[in-house]
């Protein structure tokens, strides 16, 4: 927060484009509305009054109150100090409404919450599928961390979710369009990127597209909202978090949608085509296939029309069914058959040669800066002892060719003779 007071929104955090009636963008406004508003949240929760507040906005030098300033330039400060009042109000109320988090337990209970609500989310194709075990890794971070703010580099992001480390790295960046994540820093040639899980998803969005002027002035300070929609989509991230990583459920094994079909019935046992259509957020013909490949391993039977799971489905040991006369007996074995298996170790392999190279390549460069501060290239203009005859005139020292009209300085640099006339 002190930094988008002293510097402003410079990630766009709070950006959002809105056209309104006759087709005047205010984009811009509104933009400067968010921030001013997340400003005046966290100046709530630090203490300040509503005159400091205003004193800071507009007195100081601050980024974020560049448009109060500019509101006061050209309306006056009457105007601008009422604009700042009502962000100042808003915010107010939007605190005192909130329960703060002030123990671990606190936010442990409202992790659990957002948890609750990314399983009842509908993720649809493949990039969602990603975009669940994106948030699903982070979740478990978070829940180590004890904080919505994380640290976690890209490589061991995509070995927690079990994909590439590009497949990880769009993922990314869907979750910050989306204004799920948000990236505080790059990190640092030892430690990974820090980040922060967005976790407000309101169940209402009148405050997200509240005008400066409307009634509910304070709203939601951190993010943007997912909007949720009349589903039943429903799984158990917990054991998605637990198989994801596995080769079982590789790009070419049973994938995100094997993934979800599994942590769907893992959540409610016996569900018939139509129920894991809605529950995993995969289409018809995904659910077929995907419950075609499982009934082969035995890990699934099929009772009249609902499918549960075998008695130990989850642990990779599969059952004999009238589908199945040789069910798996592991993880390993399913991958085996579905033919991705050693894909984990492969990636872990080669992200850490490429840690390996990273380290050395520190080492080799902190050498040559090393090397470079103990002796110094001298500036090119400075006339070498080797390059100089003793008349001052400039010589190849290898051939002993005069360059004429280059000469030595008596300050030891070189100058050009002036032709004469």
């Amino acid at each position: 927060m002190h930094k988008l007071l002293v510097l402003g929104d410079l990630e766009a955090a709070y950006a959002r484009g809105n056209l309104q009636r006759g087709g005047k963008n205010t984009a811009a406004s509104d933009h400067a509305w968010a921030t001013t508003r997340a400003v005046a949240a966290d100046a709530v929760r630090a203490g300040w009054n509503r005159a400091a507040f205003v004193q800071v906005m507009l007195d100081g030098p601050y980024k974020a109150g560049q448009h109060a300033r500019t509101l006061q330039h050209r309306r006056g400060y009457d105007k601008a100090a009422a604009w700042l009042q009502r962000a100042w109000d808003g915010a107010q109320q939007y605190v005192h409404s909130t329960d703060p988090l002030a123990t671990r337990q606190d936010f442990h209970a409202a992790l659990a919450a957002f948890r609750s609500r990314i399983e009842c989310t509908p993720w649809r194709g493949i990039a969602g599928k990603t975009d669940l075990r994106n948030l699903i890794a982070r979740m478990d971070i978070c829940a180590q961390a004890g904080s919505w703010d994380h640290t976690v580099s890209e490589r061991d992001l995509a070995e927690r979710m079990g994909c590439s480390r590009t497949t990880a790295h769009n993922s990314n960046q869907r979750l910050l369009d989306a204004k799920l994540l948000r990236q505080l820093d790059n990190g640092s040639p030892t430690e990974g990127a820090g980040w922060m899980l967005i976790s407000r998803l309101p169940s209402t969005t009148s405050h997200r597209w509240s005008t400066p002027k409307g009634p509910e002035a304070g709203g939601a300070m951190s993010g943007s909202a997912v909007r949720q929609t009349d589903t039943d989509a429903n799984l158990d991230s917990r054991t998605a978090s637990r198989l994801m990583c596995l080769d079982a459920f590789a790009h070419h094994g049973l994938g995100g949608s094997g993934l979800a079909v599994l942590a769907s019935l893992a959540e409610q046992d016996g569900q018939s085509i139509v129920e894991l259509q809605a529950s995993a957020s995969i289409s018809r013909p995904t659910a077929y296939r995907q419950l075609g490949k499982l009934k082969n391993l035995g890990l699934v039977r099929h009772e009249g029309e609902l499918y549960h799971l075998s008695p130990a489905a989850l642990e990779g040991a599969g059952a004999p069914t009238q589908h199945c006369a040789d069910p798996v007996a592991s993880w390993t074995e399913t991958a085996e058959r579905l033919g991705t298996a050693g894909t984990a170790e492969q990636r872990r392999r080669r992200h850490e040669a490429q840690r390996d190279h990273w380290r050395l390549e520190q080492v080799r460069l902190a050498e040559r800066r090393r090397a470079a501060q103990q002796s110094p290239l001298p500036h090119p203009a400075v006339a070498l002892p080797q390059y100089v005859r003793a008349d001052g005139c400039a010589v190849d020292p290898a051939t002993g060719e005069v360059f004429p009209g280059l000469y030595a300085a008596s300050d030891g640099r070189w100058v050009w003779a002036e032709p004469e006339a």
